[in-house]
C-alpha cells in the first residue's frame, strides 16, 4: 500500500498536473509530417525539463529526425535496483480535422475526458509516470529506486533504427525492470496488463506494367493493367476459410495454451457489442476461432491502402504505368518478421502476372512479444493496478505492435510490462481521440504504486 503522503500529494496536484499535460497537448509533434519537426523538438525539451526539474540527468540525444530523451536519476536510500520507464512524445497526424469537434491540439475536456491528439497515446499515460516520480521526489522522500526513462519521438511511424539506439546506448538503459504504458484496459472498469503483442511486417508490393499511362481505349486489350493484375494478386493472398496462402506462413505460429483460452472465455466480452461498436460484422480472419483469438493470438494479412491510375474528381481513361499495395502482416509468438517477408517475396515471384514486374519495399519489422504473467514484476504491476483502479486485473493479449517491447525484452534482456491506462474506447489514431481524467489521475497512482511495490521486491 502506498504511504498516505504520496496519494495526498497526487490528489492535491491533480489541477497542476492536468495544466502541465495540456502544456503537452498542445505540441503538435508528428512525426510524420517533416513540417512539424521543430514542435517535436519543443516537446521533447519540455518532457526533459520536467524531468530536470526533479532532479533527473536529462539528455536529448540526436537520432534520425527527432531526439530521444534519456533521463536517469538516483534512489534517495541508494537502491541497487532501476526501473525503464518508456514513452513516445510524437503522435499520429490529426487529419481528417472537419471530424474533430474541438481542435486537435488544443485541448479540452468533454464528458470526463480529454479530447486531444496524443491525450491517450502516448502523452498522457508516460506523463502519468512523470508525476508519480514527483510524488516521490517532493513529498515521499525521494525516489525508492533508480529509474531511467527512455521517452522516443518516432513510435508512431514504426521508430525505424531503433534496435541500434537501444544496443548502442544499451549501458544507460540497464535496469532490472521495465515498464511501458502504451495500452489499454480490456474494458473500462476492467483494468489489464497485456502479456502479449502481434508483431508486424510492413512492406509495399508495386507492379510496373507499360512506360507510362496509356489511353485505356487506344491501348486496352493487349497491354495488362497493373490494377487489374495486383488486385488479382491481392485475391489470391487468402483462401476461401480466411487463411494466408503464404508457403510456411503459419510453421511457427505458437497454439493457445488451455489456460488462455479457459481465461479469456471470462473476460466480459460481447461479440455483438464489438461488431456494433466498431460498425463491423465478424466474418473476416480464419474460420472457426473465436474473434479475441483472431484479434490477439493468430497472424493476419491486410492491405492497407492501393495506390495507381488516377485519384481525381470525374472519369479520366487510363491504363496505369504501376499500381502499389501496401501491405501489413501482423505476426504472433514466435513467428519472425524476416522469414515472413522471405515468404512473401517468393510468393510474388511465383505468383506475379506475365506482363507486369514486380518489386517489393520493405518498411517497418517489429518482432512479437510474450512475457511469462507470473515473473515477479508482473505481479508488482498487478498489485499497484488493483491498489489504484479497483477489483480484479486482467490478463490480456492485444493484436497491435509496440516496437520497443521486443527491444527491451531481446536486446535489453528485461521481461516489459505493459501497465497501460487507455480505454478501448479512446479513438485511437482517428479524430477525437481521448483519454478519460479518472484514467489518467487513477495511473499516477497506480505507476507511483508500482515504483513502490518494485522496490520491495526480493
Amino acid at each position: 500500500m502506498l504511504p498516505k503522503e504520496i496519494t495526498d500529494y497526487l490528489a492535491a496536484n491533480r489541477s497542476r498536473h492536468m495544466e502541465e499535460l495540456f502544456e503537452l497537448l498542445r505540441y503538435p509533434s508528428v512525426s510524420s509530417q517533416s513540417e512539424r519537426k521543430a514542435d517535436s523538438l519543443a516537446c521533447a525539451e519540455r518532457v526533459a525539463g520536467h524531468l530536470r526539474d526533479l532532479g533527473f540527468e536529462a539528455e536529448l540525444r540526436p537520432w534520425r529526425q527527432r531526439p530521444v530523451l534519456i533521463a536517469r536519476s538516483r534512489a534517495a536510500a541508494g537502491s541497487d535496483r532501476t526501473v525503464l520507464l518508456y514513452g513516445h512524445y510524437d503522435v499520429q497526424p490529426p487529419e481528417p480535422l472537419e471530424q474533430w469537434d474541438s481542435p486537435p491540439f488544443e485541448p479540452t475536456i468533454r464528458d470526463g475526458a480529454i479530447y486531444a491528439r496524443g491525450a491517450n497515446d502516448d502523452k498522457g499515460q508516460f506523463f502519468a509516470h512523470v508525476k508519480a516520480v514527483e510524488a516521490f521526489v517532493r513529498a515521499g522522500g525521494g525516489l525508492p529506486l533508480n529509474v531511467v526513462f527512455l521517452i522516443e519521438g518516432e513510435e508512431e511511424i514504426g521508430s525505424p533504427e531503433l534496435e541500434k539506439f537501444v544496443a548502442d546506448n544499451a549501458a544507460d538503459l540497464r535496469a532490472d525492470y521495465a515498464v511501458v504504458s502504451d495500452s489499454e484496459f480490456f474494458a473500462a472498469g476492467v483494468p489489464s496488463i497485456t502479456y502479449g503483442l502481434r508483431g508486424l511486417a510492413y512492406l509495399e508490393l508495386t507492379l510496373t506494367g507499360p512506360a507510362g499511362d496509356l489511353h485505356s481505349g487506344l491501348h486496352g486489350g493487349p497491354v495488362v493493367n497493373p490494377l487489374n493484375a495486383l488486385a488479382r494478386m491481392i485475391a489470391a493472398m487468402h483462401d476461401e476459410a480466411g487463411r494466408v496462402t503464404l508457403g510456411g506462413f503459419y510453421d511457427d505460429v505458437l497454439p493457445l495454451t488451455e489456460t488462455e483460452r479457459e481465461a479469456w472465455a471470462k473476460l466480459p466480452f460481447d461479440e455483438s457489442a464489438y461488431a456494433a461498436t466498431i460498425g463491423a460484422d465478424l466474418a473476416g480472419g480464419e474460420a472457426g476461432r473465436s474473434v479475441l483469438e483472431r484479434r490477439w493470438a493468430r497472424p493476419t494479412l491486410d492491405v492497407n491502402g492501393i495506390v495507381g491510375g488516377y485519384q481525381g474528381e470525374g472519369a479520366k481513361t487510363v491504363i496505369p504505368s504501376a499500381a502499389t499495395a501496401k501491405v501489413s502482416m501482423r505476426l504472433v509468438p514466435n513467428q519472425r518478421p524476416e522469414k515472413v517477408v522471405a515468404a512473401f517475396r517468393k510468393w510474388v515471384a511465383e505468383n506475379t502476372p506475365a506482363g507486369v514486374r514486380a518489386e517489393v519495399k520493405v518498411s517497418a519489422e517489429a518482432r512479437p512479444v510474450l512475457v511469462g504473467p507470473e515473473i515477479p514484476a508482473m505481479a508488482a504491476a498487478r498489485e499497484a493496478l488493483a491498489e489504484a483502479f479497483g477489483g480484479e486485473v486482467a490478463m490480456i493479449r492485444n493484436g497491435a505492435s509496440v516496437p520497443i517491447t521486443e527491444l527491451i525484452q531481446r536486446v535489453l534482456g528485461v521481461e516489459p510490462i505493459l501497465m497501460g491506462f487507455g480505454l478501448p474506447d479512446d479513438n485511437l489514431h482517428a479524430p477525437n481521440e481521448h483519454f478519460a481524467v479518472e484514467q489518467f489521475e487513477r495511473g499516477t497512482v497506480a505507476s507511483a504504486a508500482m515504483l513502490y511495490n518494485l522496490a520491495r521486491l526480493a
